[in-house]
């Protein structure tokens, strides 16, 4: 299972819960960066921005949303080598044309397979380190069916995609043909209220899932929770009934290694002036 961040709070937070990877989910960063939804806003810098500052808080792998890779063969292969370059350990290509959707949304449109397989060959070649995962997602399946999302992933694994990402299966049936069918590891990915079932862990382990990506939990639970805590302030003029519920200062401050920063300052300290 690799959890949803957007930022290095929820990195560290999804690290410290014991995860074995995060995955850095562009919507919500477009979400929570810019105030914008998934609707293509996010400019390749802000987006590799991000995912930097989040891989140099983190210690576990980073799967990066790349989207489309940010125009043809040769932004692909800059895309790949800049997130390389930044800490990411996998990237994740999709099949959208410009301006992308969420792949839970309706009005998506698809490039055809031969042009996402020149992305895909591009990004597998411009690599420099062999264990840099390549992810390929195809949002087929809710305009041309289950039967060519399968045929256009295998088609991407061909082309060197490391992990298959078949985008919003709609039952378990078609999630265990697609862990089935596409010979290479298969993602799932879970989004409370989309269009795929919200299966658990060990239940799409046996159905044939190697991965699972869960990209906006945290951003919908901070939505909820934080409402219910800005309307509580708002209304009693405190927090005291929500302090069990939160990090207290000290504890926030050390989940960012803060007697580590000022250990780190004390060595560098001038010594007072005499007199």
């Amino acid at each position: 299972m690799a959890p949803g961040v957007f930022d290095c709070l929820t990195a560290r937070l999804a690290e410290r819960a014991g995860f074995e990877a995060i995955y850095m989910t562009g919507s919500g960063v477009s979400i929570t960066r810019m105030g914008a939804p998934d609707v293509a806003l996010l400019s390749f810098g802000e987006i590799l921005d991000q995912a930097r500052r989040i891989a140099e808080v983190s210690s576990i792998p980073l799967i990066a949303d790349a989207d489309t890779g940010y125009g043809g063969p040769l932004n692909v292969i800059r895309t790949v080598r800049e997130f390389e370059r930044a800490g990411v350990s996998a990237v994740q290509l999709e099949d959208q044309d410009w301006p992308k959707r969420c792949g839970h949304e309706m009005g998506r449109k698809l490039v055809s397979t031969e042009e996402m397989c020149a992305r895909v060959r591009a990004a597998a070649d411009a690599r420099v380190d062999p264990d840099l995962v390549i992810v390929a997602r195809t949002d087929a399946r809710t305009a041309l069916g289950i039967d060519a999302a399968i045929e256009r992933a295998c088609r991407y694994v061909e082309a060197g995609a490391d992990v298959a990402f078949v985008e919003s299966p709609e039952s378990p049936d078609e999630m265990r043909r697609i862990a089935r069918e596409v010979p290479a590891p298969t993602l799932a990915n879970i989004v409370e209220g989309g269009r795929t079932p919200n299966l658990p862990a060990a239940e799409l382990e046996a159905i044939g899932y190697r991965l699972s990506i869960h990209p906006n939990a945290i951003t919908r639970m901070i939505g909820r929770m934080g409402a219910e805590l800005y309307a509580h302030l708002h209304r009693e003029g405190s927090t005291h009934a929500w302090a069990d519920r939160m990090l207290d200062h000290r504890a926030l401050w050390d989940l960012f290694d803060y007697p580590a920063f000022i250990e780190l300052e004390g060595r560098y300290a001038a010594a007072p002036a005499p007199g």
